[in-house]
């Protein structure tokens, strides 16, 4: 869990402290994989305060989601279709329950820890 969020953090930093170009023919691309690698990296924040993290699901559902992604843009450039928003609402869905799951389970641990110091 802790390796997930260190290369999250070293991720956002380089991002923020270089100045790449992406080509604008790969945005679209860049985009989808980053919000799929976003997704699977809440999803394993989840996992872990559920107690169910697993190293080789998160390594794998990380790169899985990401190729998949990309190659659903891919396919939606080829068809002349925005195929990739089929991917944004996905990922999106999975990303704001994931989040609300998390907030859940980090209110009931303070409102138990608070409970538990009362008494």
């Amino acid at each position: 869990m802790w390796l997930a969020v260190l290369f999250f953090i070293i991720g956002s930093a380089l991002g923020l402290l270089t100045n790449i170009q992406i080509p604008t023919r790969y945005e679209d691309y860049l985009s989808i994989a980053v919000l799929a690698a976003f997704d699977t990296l809440v999803g394993g924040i989840r996992a872990h305060l559920e107690y169910k993290f697993d190293d080789k699901v998160f390594v794998t559902g990380f790169f899985f989601n990401i190729t998949l992604a990309a190659l659903l843009a891919f396919v939606g450039v080829q068809l002349g279709i925005d195929l990739y928003l089929a991917a944004v609402v996905a990922f999106g869905v999975r990303l704001f329950q994931n989040i609300a799951l998390i907030r859940r389970n980090v209110l009931e641990r303070y409102d138990k820890n608070r409970k538990n110091k009362k008494t």
